[in-house]
């Protein structure tokens, strides 16, 4: 799949199951818990199952930025996938309230945005560019979980 969803994921065959990761037995692997705050319903389906295409990843989508505290509180993330432009509570809002929560505060957050081009890094925080391949993506949320 090669399309891109409101400047969304771009995506294409090559990013399945065995992405980046060699012949190690997954089922003795921890997977890593992702929470998805955006409002695009269907991007987030599409991120989503590409993430869970991966069998690393298992993946909880919040579409509404101001039950993202409560979603995380249950669902606790290893790292967030948090979309910067977003009626009613941005994605900076959205960070200061996990920053401020003792449970959630050391959490990653990675901002996904139309707002930028490449992926880099600004006060601490990771940000990558909408369109995003599915390589690159997972490659972000990788870097915060080697040793």
């Amino acid at each position: 799949m090669s399309n891109d969803l409101n400047g969304g994921i771009v995506l294409d065959e090559r990013s399945g199951p065995a992405v980046g990761f060699g012949t190690t037995d997954r089922t003795e692997m921890k997977k890593i818990k992702v929470l998805i705050v955006d409002d695009e319903v269907a991007f987030t389906n599409i991120l989503k199952k590409t993430l869970e295409l991966n069998e690393r990843y298992e993946v909880c989508v919040e579409n509404h930025p101001r039950l993202a505290v409560v979603t995380a509180r249950e669902f606790v993330p290893d790292i967030v996938i948090l979309d910067v432009v977003m009626p009613g509570v941005d994605g900076g809002e959205v960070q200061a309230q996990f920053k401020a929560d003792e449970v959630l505060k050391d959490i990653p957050i990675i901002f996904l945005t139309a707002l930028v081009q490449h992926q880099g890094v600004l006060d601490g925080s990771t940000y990558v560019g909408k369109p995003v391949g599915a390589d690159e993506l997972i490659g972000a949320i990788e870097e915060h979980f080697s040793a």
